[in-house]
């Protein structure tokens, strides 16, 4: 050993450089050779063989050890490789300066698992840095598993400028399925070369992100290796120039560095396939053996079987040890399941097409006028069914491949015991598509099928069990999953196209790192599984179906789209007007549904929409309403809400009001979790994460919340995929809308209702999400108005299950009337009348009917008139006052001639008046009549008024004049 060792300066302009000896660190010396020419700059020596400095040639490496010539490669993930570095930080800018935000993400970082090295599990954002330095062009290589769409990893290269390379413009990382690693390869160039894995949890729920696992990172391109790498524990190398070393078989160990490996003393020790040491071998316990069902053989029968769990790791002889139960009980064998029969055979045989059997029996044709309900129905579990698969899958090693992950038991189906807690023991059933019964066949509804099962979780530890689906085999996406002990319960899942579906069941123990054995007795246990429609299924039972003309005999014939089987005839016949033909029931006339108000069905009666047309009467006056402006797809942003850790995210939600013509215009996408997006447009009915239905919703991270150039959109889902009907009232089809879940509205225009449903169910929703869309009439707010969400439930649902949205805008009034305008007449002028029309204020309608013309009309002024009236006034007035004249001074003239008569009676005491005392007077008339009355006259009330008197009992004369009544 020296006290120096050999390196080579930097290049040259010319692509030259020297060797130099420098002393090693702590050492102080003299006497170093003398630099000499180095290498080119671009020289490498190949793979299995490192440049030896002193001579600079290339030798092989010795046995134990690798190389990859121009490469390096890091496989061994007990601790972080020397080169490596974390940076952790809280990316949400808005809150990442706050107390205590920055510091949580200190403890969070990248870690190795020793065969690999796992990501980070929160929402903080994480980076895996690598700095290389390369004389010419090269490439980084590794392997990684990324199964949740919760976390987002991104890969891409800086320079020593900090700015990314244009090699890594599509740094978004695909998602891998369930128990498959990917691979993925960048070229590299000649330079600096910063290398970043980085990850970024989204905890938008209570679950935790699967963390994405990284391996086999191998980086091409060094321009020479000067010492070859030992191979890591559990791996040998046994010839000289090795590019890679081997794993160690199963009981055998190796340290590092190792020629050959070395065996375990078996009756004592084990060893598991790569391993560093052998392990003693434990007592045999309960958790080391598992049973099984044979098949039924010829006398009906089947056999119960103990088995140990492969590899075997546990010794029998040992104090307090278990051995292995005795096998071979046997039991009757549980019944054929439905569709299928035993053909006296020890195995079940599916029926003939046109048959149909309850497993029980043997296979029947089905009736005339009926047709075999084709699916399938798993309720007996002795043999696993020819379209199901089960296997082990660990992400860490290979000890469980080739075992069975689920076992059957009879009357259900359990997951088996697999290697370790941490393995994913997986079922799968194929469909390979759907389709409606052949008398529904133009059927275009939103349900072509379903999938039903009955399960269970028994757990003691934090188990998951997981039900996921794929589409044309093309991604695998978890549609539920289950965490912890569950009861035995159903769950439904929706099939709305006709496609080639993989529905997979995984179950994981636990989700650690260690490979431990522990949880062996948590299990899941699946009762039935129960498919719908499928397109090779068999049949339990025959339904009715249309039967075609007496020519072409009785055999079944599809019934055109919108068309029921009439009972009587078994024909096919139109459903009516705005009704829509059940997927699930098509015989008889009950199978055609009646719209709800507000909407009318489609041509082919397969759904019903709204035209934005709407009629209602309230008070003997009839409120139109026309809502086709707002027709186009409408959006809102709520928020900003903030998970558990302080991200920050909104939500998106678009609103497809009446459609078009039942089509869901509607659309929601998830731009990162699946960047294949620009890919999948032309077939964007097979992207997963592609939504259409007439109300669909994101979630929006901002781009300045975690650090990323966009904004991003997750987690869509529809909300409403069905119509049910517009109306004033308040519930429909058991959605109620609360009082006061909207402040009310300042205008006595009612709001109109839109109803929708979905069909997805979840745990959380056994009968789907509703959601409710008020219209209010707001002439302040024009063109598409404003879209709200309750302000006591920010995320539009205080329950999860149904979403409230307020919709303000004047399009939402209802249409002019006659009653909404009155008119207004102007003064006469010059001969000439102005009528004027005008609105009613407030004005609470838009469009319909038009506001009259101006009128003008002829007609008589004011002041000719006013004239006349004057005129005639006068003349009136002039004479009552002297027609009042004259019979005051008449009246005068009877009183004196009447108070002259009693005086002269008084004096002469009732003497009779002499001739002359009654004799007319020089100048009176002689025309006057004498009358006597009790009654007084008007002018002998006037008399009493003027002269104020006493009235007295006596007898009047009247003296009644014809002059006056000739007047």
């Amino acid at each position: 050993m020296t006290d120096y060792h050999f390196e080579y300066t930097e290049c040259d302009s010319s692509g030259s450089r020297w060797r130099v000896a420098v002393p090693n660190p702590a050492v102080e010396c003299s006497g170093l050779p003398d630099p000499v020419r180095g290498k080119e700059c671009t020289f490498s020596c190949a793979s299995g063989e490192y440049l030896e400095m002193k001579n600079q040639v290339c030798s092989k490496c010795a046995e134990g050890t690798y190389s990859l010539g121009s490469g390096i490669k890091f496989d061994e993930w007990d601790e972080l490789p020397a080169g490596f570095s974390n940076v952790a930080t809280f990316m949400d800018t808005a809150l990442s300066s706050s107390e205590g935000k920055a510091d949580s993400c200190n403890n969070s970082s990248w870690t190795p698992r020793g065969n690999y090295i796992e990501s980070n599990r929160d929402d903080c954002t994480v980076s895996l840095i690598y700095a290389v330095h390369l004389k010419k062009s090269g490439s980084v290589f590794f392997e990684y598993q990324y199964i949740d769409n919760n976390i987002f990893f991104e890969f891409f290269i800086q320079n020593d400028q900090c700015k990314e390379m244009e090699s890594t413009a599509d740094k978004w990382v695909k998602l891998t399925d369930n128990g498959e690693w990917g691979s993925h390869s960048v070229t590299l160039k000649s330079g600096s070369n910063i290398l970043y894995w980085r990850t970024t949890g989204i905890l938008m729920g209570s679950k935790v992100v699967k963390p994405v696992l990284v391996k086999n990172i191998t980086i091409e391109g060094v321009a020479y290796t000067s010492e070859c790498f030992a191979c890591k524990p559990g791996t040998f190398s046994d010839k000289p120039g090795a590019s890679g070393c081997q794993v160690c078989p199963r009981d055998t160990y190796s340290e590092k560095g190792a020629k050959e490996c070395t065996k375990c003393k078996e009756e004592i020790y084990y060893a598991e396939e790569g391993s560093s040491a052998c392990i003693e071998r434990p007592p045999c316990t309960s958790k080391d053996f598992f049973q099984i069902h044979t098949p039924c053989d010829k006398e009906g029968k089947t056999q119960i079987m103990y088995k140990w769990i492969e590899p075997k790791i546990c010794r029998e002889d040992l104090p307090d040890a278990l051995t292995l139960p005795p096998s071979g009980e046997r039991q009757d064998c549980p019944p054929c399941n439905p569709g299928f029969y035993n053909n006296a055979s020890s195995s079940c045989t599916p029926c003939p097409p046109g048959t149909f059997s309850d497993g029980t029996q043997e296979c029947k044709a089905c009736p005339a006028g009926t047709e075999p309900a084709l699916g399938f129905e798993y309720k007996w579990w002795n043999i696993l069914p020819g379209n199901m698969k089960t296997s082990c899958f660990n992400v860490g090693n290979s000890k469980c491949d080739g075992m069975n992950g689920w076992e059957v038991a009879g009357d259900h189906i359990q997951s088996g015991a697999g290697g370790s807690d941490n393995d994913y023991l997986i079922l799968s059933l194929h469909i390979p598509g759907f389709k409606p019964p052949t008398s529904v066949t133009g059927a275009t509804g939103s349900e072509l099928g379903r999938i039903t099962f009955i399960f269970e979780t028994i757990c003691s530890a934090d188990c998951v069990l997981y039900f996921m689906a794929d589409v044309n085999r093309k991604n695998t996406n978890v549609v539920e999953s289950w965490e912890k002990s569950k009861e035995r319960q159903s769950y439904t899942h929706i099939i709305s196209k006709n496609a080639s579906f993989t529905f997979t069941w995984a179950f994981q123990r636990i989700n650690e790192g260690q490979d431990s054995r522990q949880f062996i007795n948590d299990m899941a246990k699946i009762y039935s599984i129960t498919v719908t429609n499928a397109v090779d299924g068999v049949a339990s039972s025959c339904r009715a179906c249309a039967l075609g003309s007496e020519q072409s005999g009785s055999s079944c014939v599809p019934c055109p789209p919108g068309h029921y089987i009439e009972k009587e005839s078994s024909q096919c016949k139109e459903c009516p007007d705005n009704t829509f033909l059940s997927i699930h029931q098509v015989y008889g006339r009950e199978a055609c549904i009646p719209c709800g108000p507000g909407s009318r069905s489609t041509k082919d009666h397969s759904a019903c929409f709204s035209d934005c047309l709407l009629s209602y009467v309230k008070d003997n006056q009839s409120l139109n309403y026309n809502f086709s402006n707002l027709s186009q797809v409408g959006s809102l942003m709520s928020g900003p809400s903030f998970t558990s850790r302080g991200t920050k995210f909104f939500h998106f939600f678009n609103i497809s009001l009446c459609g078009n013509e039942g089509k869901k215009m509607a659309i929601c996408t998830d731009n990162i979790t699946d960047v294949t997006l620009k890919d999948m447009v032309a077939e964007s009915e097979d992207f997963s994460n592609f939504v259409g239905a007439f109300v669909c919703q994101s979630t929006i991270i901002p781009s300045d919340s975690k650090g990323f150039r966009t904004a991003l959109a997750l987690q869509s889902n529809s909300l409403a995929d069905r119509f049910l009907g517009a109306t004033v009232e308040t519930v429909l089809e058991n959605i109620s809308i609360k009082a006061d879940i909207f402040p009310p509205s300042p205008s006595k225009i009612p709001d109109v209702h839109f109803f929708y449903k979905s069909s997805t169910v979840t745990t959380s929703c056994e009968n789907g999400r509703a959601t409710v869309v008020t219209m209010r009439c707001n002439p302040h707010k024009p063109d598409q108005g404003e879209l709200s969400v309750p302000s006591s439930c920010p995320a539009g649902t205080c329950d999860g299950c149904t979403f409230y949205f307020l919709w303000e805008s004047a399009e939402a009034c209802p249409l002019c009337t006659e009653q909404d305008y009155h008119e207004i007449e102007g003064a006469c002028k010059k001969g000439f009348q102005e009528t004027l029309y005008v609105w009613n204020e407030p004005k609470h309608c838009i469009k319909g009917v038009s506001l009259p013309e101006k009128r003008t009309s002829t007609c008589e002024t004011v002041d000719f008139w006013l004239k006349v009236g004057a005129g005639v006034g006068a003349f009136t007035a002039v004479l009552l006052i002297a027609l009042t004249c004259y019979f005051w001074k008449k009246n005068q003239k009877l009183e004196y001639k009447y108070s002259k008569l009693v005086m002269t009676t008084n004096s002469k005491e009732c003497e009779l008046p002499a001739a002359d005392s009654c004799a007319i007077m020089e100048g009176e008339d002689n025309e006057e009549e004498i009358v006597y009355s009790n009654k007084q006259s008007l002018l002998g009330k006037l008399k009493s008024l003027a002269t104020k008197e006493k009235e007295d009992n006596f007898e009047s004369v009247q003296l009644k004049s014809s002059r006056s009544q000739n007047i």
